[in-house]
C-alpha cells in the first residue's frame, strides 16, 4: 500500500508523454507513471494541462471492510456531495460492483446528494491491491479561454506547452519571478498569470509587445511588457523562459539565437529554451549547461518538433 496525501490522474497523448514526464519531474520530483502520480505535493489540477484530477486521500486500506469502517470514523456530513467510483488501470472491479461500491460509500456520508450539480465530489479507486478514498478536485479547464485571445498566430506555441513551460520552469514555487525573453504575443505570460506566478516579458517588436498587452488586458492579467532587446534588460530575475523565434514573421539566425540565450543568461541562473534546431553549442557557450532536455513532436504526420532545454550556469 502507498501512503500518500495526493493521487493525481494524467492523461497525454503519445507525442506529449516526453514533455509530462519532464513537468512532473519538477513539480513533483518524480515521472508520472501509467498516468498515475502519488505525492505529498499538492498542485492545483487547472495549473497543468496533462492533470485531470487530483485526489485528496482521506483513507485507504487493504482490505474493503476496513477502509469503510475508517470512512464511517471520519463522521463526514456535506449537503449537496456526489460519490464517484474512479476506474484505474488493472481494476477489475465490474459496473454492477462499483454501484453497490458507491451506495455504501453513500451510507457512510450525512446528508443529501446532488448527482447533477455537487458541491463536493468523493471518490473510491482501486490500485495495487489498495483502496483509496477522499475527496476529487478536477481539473476544470478555465484556461482553455486563452484560445480565444484576440491576438495569435499560426505558429504561436500551443497552451498546452505554454503551461509546461511554466511548471517546469518555476517548478511550482509561485514566489518565482519569471521572465518571458521572447514574449511575442503573450502566450507563456497567460498561462503563468493564470496560475498565479508573477511575470514579465520582453520583444523587440512592439507590435507584437502591443497585442501580448491586448491580450494579457482581454483576461484582466496584470503583467508588465516591455519592448526591449534583452541586452538592454538590467533587472534580475530567478528564472527566465525564451520561445526562440522560428517562423516567417520572426526569424532568429545562429547570431541571434547565440545573442538572446547568452544575454538572458546575464539576467537569471537558470533558464528553459524552446528551439527547433540543436542549440546545445549556443548554450555551452553562453556559460550554460543543459540539466534536462525533451522533444515535442507536432502530430505524428510532421517532422516537425520543437525542443525543450532546461539550462543553468556552470
Amino acid at each position: 500500500m502507498i501512503k500518500t496525501k495526493y493521487i493525481y490522474f494524467y492523461n497525454y497523448d503519445v507525442n506529449e508523454s516526453d514533455l509530462c514526464k519532464l513537468e512532473s519531474k519538477h513539480l513533483f520530483d518524480q515521472e508520472v507513471k501509467n498516468k498515475l502520480l502519488f505525492s505529498d505535493i499538492i498542485i492545483n489540477p487547472s495549473c497543468s494541462a496533462f492533470i485531470k484530477k487530483r485526489l485528496d486521500v482521506l483513507a485507504s486500506d487493504s482490505q474493503y471492510s476496513v477502509l469503510i469502517n475508517k470512512i464511517k470514523k471520519l463522521n463526514i456530513c456535506d449537503e449537496g456531495f456526489k460519490a464517484e467510483y474512479t476506474f484505474l488501470e488493472r481494476d477489475s472491479t465490474g459496473y454492477r460492483e462499483s454501484l453497490k461500491i458507491l451506495k455504501d460509500i453513500g451510507y457512510c456520508i450525512e446528508g443529501n446528494p446532488d448527482y447533477y450539480k455537487p458541491n463536493i465530489i468523493y471518490t473510491i479507486c482501486f490500485y495495487n491491491n489498495c483502496w483509496y478514498f477522499g475527496i476529487l478536485i478536477k481539473n476544470n479547464f478555465d484556461w482553455h479561454k486563452h484560445k480565444q485571445k484576440p491576438f495569435s498566430y499560426s505558429s504561436s506555441i500551443n497552451i498546452t506547452i505554454a503551461k509546461s513551460l511554466v511548471n517546469i520552469d518555476a517548478e511550482g514555487n509561485k514566489d518565482t519571478q519569471l521572465l518571458d525573453a521572447c514574449c511575442g504575443v503573450g502566450t507563456i505570460m497567460l498561462e503563468a498569470c493564470f496560475s498565479g506566478y508573477t511575470i514579465e516579458g520582453c520583444d523587440i517588436n512592439w507590435k507584437l509587445c502591443h497585442q501580448a498587452r491586448k491580450n494579457l488586458s482581454h483576461f484582466n492579467y496584470k503583467a508588465s511588457v516591455l519592448v526591449s532587446d534583452i541586452k538592454d534588460i538590467r533587472k534580475c530575475y530567478d528564472t527566465a523562459i525564451i520561445d526562440l523565434p522560428y517562423n516567417l514573421f520572426s526569424h532568429a539566425d545562429e547570431n541571434l539565437v547565440f545573442h538572446i540565450i547568452k544575454s538572458t543568461a546575464k539576467v537569471t541562473n537558470r533558464l528553459v529554451v524552446v528551439s527547433t534546431i540543436d542549440i546545445s553549442e549556443h548554450i555551452n557557450n553562453s556559460g550554460l549547461q543543459v540539466t534536462d532536455f525533451c522533444v515535442v513532436q507536432k502530430g505524428r504526420k510532421t517532422n516537425f518538433s520543437r525542443k525543450i532545454w532546461l539550462c543553468e550556469k556552470k
